[in-house]
């Protein structure tokens, strides 16, 4: 029997094209009615992913010449408290099942985030098919989905504002400019590229709109892309500048009531919506979405912003790291006017304002903001001191990550 390390891994060419979708189609049960349903024709899904095999950096595992493992890594940007941070989103992480339980997929996994650190990628996304899974890998959760269902007689009858919503095309200016707004205003959103955009756009039906809103000097301020299918609103996405923008979104909304039974959408802020409507007794369903993993800790501290008006403070971190050894050493860390630098040498923990040891994917969460320093001790996830949790609760931002593109 074979082990992982007898197998070839290279990168995949448009040459592989064939081979790349056979897979996904295979391992993610992908039928041609599926395919069919959601408006594609022929080899259209296939030709789709000639740019993705172009500017993804797509890893694949061969035996002899099958394709028989793969992972893709998107290169993306993400809003990091305001700063910008390369993250890689990795997805289309498949193996044929007589391949799995070798050791192949950690291998590849292992290969993509070493590359992702060569080129200076310190945080990498998923959305995970199995948590406990990524969790011995180092991944952890760090945002929510939160989906509701809002019946026609709930939706607010006193949502107004003063400007006009109109429908415009998939690829509007407006509309593609106002989510580029939106994430430079909001922590953990990722800035769309051509790539992305092709991605959130791949599976939906040809009547799926689009609708801007604008205010009376006929700025765009906020949008929602949506579906109406068999009575049903179903929200793909929403988002809103300021709050006349949002009212004049449900307002909007509610003008439909009169075609709808009820209204199906997600929120990706971490927040329930029940508490905004007129009627709060809504259904809401609140669960984990994406996973991140701090690929190169320095790397990131570099990149990481504190909060600006909280006193200077040095902390040791001590991180534990169970699949990228390069993260298993301690680091000094000062935050300072925002910002925050790893200071050169091994300081000694008396030197300190503080300690905390803690695993890679706790680190994750905890500086991404889904889960304070406090809770985490609650949950015995680090070890530090009373004190040295409050200092980190006062220097760290807590504002969890928006997240709701699915790559």
């Amino acid at each position: 029997m074979k082990d992982a390390q007898a197998y070839r891994i290279r990168y995949l060419t448009a040459e592989d094209l064939d081979a790349y979708n056979n897979l996904l189609r295979y391992a993610f049960q992908v039928t041609e009615q599926d395919l069919m349903e959601a408006g594609w024709r022929g080899d259209e899904i296939k030709q789709s992913k000639f740019p993705v095999l172009g500017r993804a950096d797509v890893l694949g595992c061969f035996d002899g010449e099958e394709l028989v493992s793969q992972f893709a890594v998107y290169p993306l940007k993400m809003n990091l408290y305001g700063g910008v941070c390369p993250v890689g989103f990795v997805t289309s992480v498949c193996t044929y099942p007589e391949y799995t339980g070798k050791g192949i997929m950690k291998r590849l996994m292992h290969r993509s985030l070493s590359h992702m650190r060569e080129t200076n990628r310190p945080l990498a996304l998923l959305y995970p098919y199995s948590i406990p899974l990524y969790r011995r890998l180092g991944w952890e959760i760090i945002s929510d989905k939160i989906s509701y269902t809002v019946k026609d007689r709930q939706l607010p009858a006193k949502a107004q504002a003063p400007g006009y919503v109109r429908r415009v095309e998939w690829d509007a200016p407006d509309f593609m400019n106002l989510h580029a707004r939106f994430a430079q205003a909001r922590h953990g959103c990722l800035y769309r590229n051509s790539l992305a955009w092709e991605e959130y756009w791949r599976w939906d039906e040809d009547d799926t709109t689009v609708a801007v809103y604008y205010t009376t000097q006929d700025e765009p301020m906020g949008y929602m892309v949506y579906l109406i299918k068999e009575d049903v609103m179903h929200i793909k996405e929403m988002i809103s500048l300021n709050h006349e923008a949002q009212r004049g979104l449900w307002e909007y909304i509610r003008a439909h009531d009169s075609m709808i039974d009820e209204v199906r959408g997600n929120n990706y802020d971490g927040e329930p919506i029940a508490f905004e409507m007129d009627d709060g007794d809504i259904r809401e369903m609140i669960r984990p979405y994406i996973m991140g993993r701090i690929i190169d800790v320095e790397g990131f501290f570099g990149l990481y912003r504190c909060r600006p008006d909280a006193a200077e403070v040095r902390i040791r971190f001590e991180v534990e790291d169970p699949f990228l050894d390069w993260n298993n050493r301690p680091l000094t860390v000062r935050f300072c006017r925002g910002g925050c630098c790893v200071e050169a040498g091994e300081a000694k923990p008396a030197a300190c304002d503080g300690a905390v040891r803690l695993s890679i994917g706790t680190l994750t969460t905890l500086l991404l903001g889904y889960k304070t320093a406090a809770q985490l001790s609650r949950l015995e996830r680090l070890e530090a001191s009373e004190q040295t949790v409050e200092a980190l609760d006062r220097v760290l931002l807590h504002i969890p990550p928006y997240i709701s593109d699915y790559i």
